[in-house]
């Protein structure tokens, strides 16, 4: 089979041609609603003016650098395709920003240490000059880890001007120790952790988490529940629908089945971003791309037909 790479090197189209392509997709579906987007090639400082993607009142962000799905980890070459695109919001999984940060390939956690939060307050203000915020920042909290990288990681969440943090709800946490250790931590640096789920998740999946401290969460991958409930995901977001720090949106079939271009699948995403708009959701929802990338297209253009399946939903 063959790798993205391969197929966009036989496509005979550049990185910066996929950009545009998309920046022109994005571009002509801004008229449809959500305003203008400012995706232009006069450099980062430039591009302040970045339309948000926020319609009729949901803020719509993506997963990155995982969404892009191998074209980059790079922190400034992602900022380049966010503001191609026209997405405003990001949340950042922890290599490109501690990458940024400057984190060696070895002794890692003695760098976490000693690291002050200069660089990430720098990628911040970068990201901000672009029109991008951060609204969550993703990296794994474990048994293992000291208190002290605890902090790190909390004050590094801070310190991009995220609003929660996610991960996976701990598969090794069967007396809820881990849950419990988090949620303190989380209290005691008033960040929400938002926990992700996969096909292991149930209706009361987030219950144990949530009870033990106020600052645990839920980010609910709203595909992977109803592939692996066969049941919509609405009820368990009303029932948490305080704790939500954010959604993650993409298609999948029941009864475990795969993924599929949004619209094809059994996900009910136009209801639950309705619902979003309806009830003026505080919470992001991020878009996740995770089905097969079809022949003649990339990443990007597959990035902007989700996008503008959101405009849908939300213009309905």
């Amino acid at each position: 089979m063959k790798t993205e790479m391969e197929k966009k090197e036989n496509q005979g189209l550049s990185r910066r041609q996929f950009i545009n392509t998309a920046a022109m997709m994005t571009a002509g579906f801004a008229s449809l609603g959500a305003g203008p987007v400012m995706g232009t090639n006069t450099g980062l400082g430039k591009r302040s003016a970045l339309q948000k993607t926020t319609i009729n009142g949901v803020e719509i962000g993506i997963i990155a650098p995982y969404a892009f799905r191998g074209l980059s980890r790079n922190a400034e070459e992602m900022l380049e395709f966010l503001v191609d695109l026209g997405i405003g919001a990001v949340e950042m999984q922890n290599p490109p920003v501690e990458e940024f940060a400057g984190i060696p390939d070895e002794n890692q956690v003695e760098w976490r240490m000693s690291a002050t939060m200069d660089r990430f307050i720098e990628l911040r203000r970068m990201y901000n000059d672009a029109g991008v915020r951060f609204y969550a920042y993703k990296q794994t909290l474990d048994h293992n880890m000291s208190d002290a990288e605890y902090d790190y990681t909390f004050n590094v969440t801070k310190a991009l001007g995220a609003n929660h943090l996610t991960m996976e709800l701990p598969g090794d946490d069967d007396d809820g120790t881990l849950t419990d250790r988090i949620g303190r931590f989380a209290a005691k640096h008033q960040i929400l952790v938002a926990y992700h789920n996969h096909t292991q998740a149930n209706f009361n999946f987030w219950d144990r988490a949530i009870w033990q401290s106020r600052y645990n969460g839920m980010n609910l991958d709203i595909g992977h529940y109803v592939a692996g409930t066969s049941e919509s995901p609405i009820p368990v977001m009303e029932k948490h629908w305080d704790r939500i720090g954010s959604l993650h949106l993409k298609d999948r079939k029941k009864n475990h089945g795969d993924n599929y271009p949004w619209g094809e699948g059994d996900t009910p995403i136009a209801e639950v971003l309705q619902l979003m708009r309806d009830r003026r959701a505080s919470f992001q929802a991020t878009i996740e791309l995770e089905y097969d990338i079809p022949d003649g297209s990339d990443p990007l253009q597959e990035i902007a037909r989700c996008l503008e399946f959101c405009r849908e939903a939300l213009n309905a």
